[in-house]
């Protein structure tokens, strides 16, 4: 079949309703859809596919084309399955909740759709499928039994949560914050400013609402002149609590007046929980679910992670880093009133040309006085290791794992944090 359009594409989906883009994964009678990139072209492996399970394969290279009921040749497979997840989200009126922003996201989309569960058949992204991929893979899993979705859109280079919006068409929007990463691909903060904005652009344009947290003047002026339910300075507060490394929360309304115990740590989320409250509330869960949803919560995947092995407290922060969220994690891990504290952090990659500055200025962050160890592993770090003598540097995670090895961190409360290719999980049988 030679580009039957999208209308005959979904009748198809609607008969074999599961997508794949990996021919090692075949489920049987699942679409085979044949992906590109820049080392891999999914065409060659559509007849693969097709043997280990999949029903249809559909590709944009007529030379692996086969002129069998098996085979659907379109122009662009990237494209068609975007197209054909938008066509699928339209045939849902439920509300959608669209988010993004640069540190906080996939933590708030699951506060969010945790809170959310207590009273719907929330769908949500699973992981971090929030990319040009990974949502149109998402709004395809969405059934006639979900009564709510919250999408995650990520974006690394300009324009693409403008083209992710048009794919998922939230009615509701919110953006966590808007800080500095990915700048190599964007190229200065004032693009990534832009680039968040297009979420913010795309609800003003289609009538929609947003929820933006009243204590962030860049996002309360940014989204002037759109519907907005506020967040962020009523209704849960922290307790000084510094006995137990999670957020210790007051939360306050006019049916409740309760100590929340969360099993999230870093203050910094705290902004995350407030937005989870605001749209559980907003859509009618009761506050009674909303605690019970929040303190049920556990973070995973390195993300705020807390970890106790044998001798040591670690703080897991390692899924992502930039100089925003690196920041806070330093900032509030220097609060904590641990005697023993032990900071590893890696390079925090795609910054281009602000690399060397922007470690820099995570250096200058320390109070090296607070610290029994500072690790900073990575080659951009390096740059720095003749300026900080009192810093340990080593170029790469494994040569670190070798010297912990030698000497061994003991009896500590110990933050990791850098970017995921740094892979400072690999330190962790030595902790």
């Amino acid at each position: 079949m030679i580009n039957p359009g999208i209308e005959k594409l979904y009748e198809i989906f609607n008969t074999y309703p599961l997508i794949t883009t990996d021919s090692r994964n075949c489920p049987k009678d699942s679409i085979f859809f044949a992906l590109k990139g820049e080392s891999f072209n999914g065409n060659r492996f559509a007849a693969a596919a097709l043997e280990k399970g999949c029903r249809i394969a559909v590709i944009d290279e007529r030379a692996y084309y086969k002129a069998e009921h098996q085979y659907i040749l379109v122009d662009n497979v990237l494209d068609t399955l975007q197209k054909l997840a938008r066509y699928h989200r339209r045939q849902f009126s439920i509300p959608v909740i669209g988010i993004t922003g640069t540190n906080g996201k996939t933590t708030t989309k699951e506060l969010i759709s945790t809170v959310l569960s207590q009273k719907f058949n929330t769908h949500f992204t699973k992981g971090n499928f929030n990319n040009h991929i990974g949502v149109p893979l998402t709004l395809l899993l969405m059934n006639q039994n979900h009564e709510m979705a919250v999408i995650e859109m990520g974006a690394n280079h300009p324009g693409e949560i403008g083209e992710l919006s048009k794919i998922a068409e939230p009615g509701f929007g919110i953006i966590t914050n808007i800080g500095k990463a990915h700048l190599e691909g964007f190229g200065s903060y004032e693009a990534v400013i832009d680039t968040k904005k297009e979420l913010y652009d795309f609800i003003k344009d289609t009538g929609g609402k947003l929820f933006v947290n009243s204590s962030n003047n860049l996002l309360l002026s940014l989204s002037e002149g759109t519907e907005r339910i506020l967040y962020g300075d009523d209704k849960i507060t922290l307790e000084p609590d510094r006995s137990t490394p999670f957020l210790e929360l007051r939360y306050t309304s006019n049916h409740t007046r309760e100590v929340v115990h969360t099993q999230i740590t870093g203050k910094y989320n705290l902004e995350n929980i407030q937005a989870a409250i605001c749209i559980g509330s907003y859509f009618g869960v009761t506050d009674e679910k909303i605690i019970r949803a929040i303190e049920k919560y556990k973070p995973n995947n390195n993300r705020s992670q807390v970890v106790r092995t044998k001798t040591n407290t670690l703080i897991l922060d390692m899924y992502n880093a930039n100089p925003t969220s690196m920041a806070a994690a330093i900032t509030e891990f220097q609060a904590s009133d641990s005697a023993h504290k032990v900071a590893i952090l890696g390079d925090m990659k795609e910054l281009g040309e602000y690399a060397e500055k922007e470690h820099k200025t995570i250096l200058e962050l320390f109070e090296r006085k607070l610290f029994s160890r500072l690790i900073c592993i990575g080659e951009e770090f390096m740059k720095f290791s003749t300026e900080y003598p009192k810093i340990e540097f080593y170029p790469a995670t494994e040569v670190a794992l070798e010297q912990i090895a030698l000497k061994p961190i003991t009896d500590s409360y110990i933050l990791l944090k850098g970017s995921r290719s740094m892979k400072l999980e690999n330190l962790l049988p030595e902790l």
